[in-house]
């Protein structure tokens, strides 16, 4: 794709996309406009990186439509101080993101080879407040913890309440929770040591996360 149509096809997403999508933050629609999207998508899928749809990524695992990329940031209000941790590092693209607006992000990834392609494509970009780590998180991540925000890149059929628990007090969450065809997008914040508050943003579809639990473990 040519540089001036890939400048105008960035341009058409975020006003035909983001932006009816009610996303106004100022900051994201700039970080849209910079980091380039087409940069960490495979090269077969180039020529779609800015088109309203799940990409391929490989290792059957997708990114998100930009313009829930786009409405998941904005939610979150990441402060230039935050600590953000990452659930699903993918090919590296909402971490390049995040890593512009907090003060450091640890990103954690479940396939092996999507955190290389990750490290790669963080890398060539010049990115360097950002630690990626290889495990499952579908749970919750204790290296790091607690965090100002927490991203989940897949959707949870439950929430797990250790997952909750990685919050600072006053700490954000954003997860999609629920099983196709009904899911959620769900901001959580930690009100207190043991109080959180659930609010439901908006319904949309997203693949499950590896390993994430079925149902709420109950404890005694």
């Amino acid at each position: 794709m040519a540089d001036m149509n890939i400048e105008k096809a960035r341009h058409n997403m975020i006003e035909q996309q983001i932006r009816p999508w009610d996303v106004i933050d100022q900051r994201v629609l700039d970080l849209l406009q910079r980091i380039p999207r087409e940069d960490f998508v495979l090269p077969e899928y180039r020529s779609l990186a800015f088109t309203d749809m799940e990409l391929p990524i490989g290792h059957d695992e997708v990114m998100m439509e930009p313009k829930l990329e786009a409405r998941m940031l904005q939610t979150l209000a990441i402060k230039p101080d935050d600590k953000v941790l990452e659930i699903g590092t993918g090919s590296g693209y909402v971490t390049a993101m995040l890593a512009a607006l907090a003060a450091k992000v640890v990103s954690v990834e479940i396939e092996p080879a999507l955190l290389q392609q990750a490290e790669r494509n963080l890398a060539t970009k010049g990115i360097g407040n950002v630690t990626l780590q290889q495990g499952d998180a579908s749970s919750g991540w204790q290296d790091g913890q607690p965090f100002n925000a927490i991203v989940v890149t897949g959707s949870l059929p439950v929430l797990p309440k250790a997952l909750k628990e990685n919050l600072q007090v006053g700490g954000r969450l954003f997860a999609v929770v629920g099983t196709a065809p009904a899911m959620t997008a769900l901001l959580v914040t930690r009100i207190n040591s043991n109080e959180w508050r659930e609010e439901p943003l908006f319904e949309t579809v997203v693949p499950p996360l590896r390993n994430s639990q079925t149902t709420e473990k109950f404890e005694f």
